[in-house]
């Protein structure tokens, strides 16, 4: 929180969400990977050919976060909602796994 305080510009808290890129030899393995993953709930999860026709499959997940803390070195919000979100981060990281 004293690091936070002591910031001049503007502080984001960000969480990710989790991508898993696999390269596939067939679009059919693919294919299977990607509805795995959809059933599985990652729903931003898709498939990629190259141009080489290298086939991706990205499997990726809808739990990101992104809150700004600050603005121009005014902390907008207060400690008791920073560990609310590290909470709610937290939690999201748990169903990455």
């Amino acid at each position: 929180m004293a690091a936070l305080e002591k910031a001049t510009g503007d502080v984001v808290f960000k969480f990710e969400p989790f991508v898993l890129h696999v390269l596939c030899q067939e679009l059919q393995d693919a294919q299977l990977l990607h509805s795995v993953a959809m059933e599985s709930g990652f729903k931003n999860s898709g498939i990629t050919v190259g141009r080489g026709g290298k086939i991706m499959m990205a499997v990726r997940s809808t739990h990101c976060l992104e809150v700004p803390l600050s603005h121009m070195g005014k902390l907008m919000v207060s400690e008791e909602y920073i560990e609310f979100l590290v909470h709610v981060a937290n939690q999201k990281m748990e169903e990455n796994a």
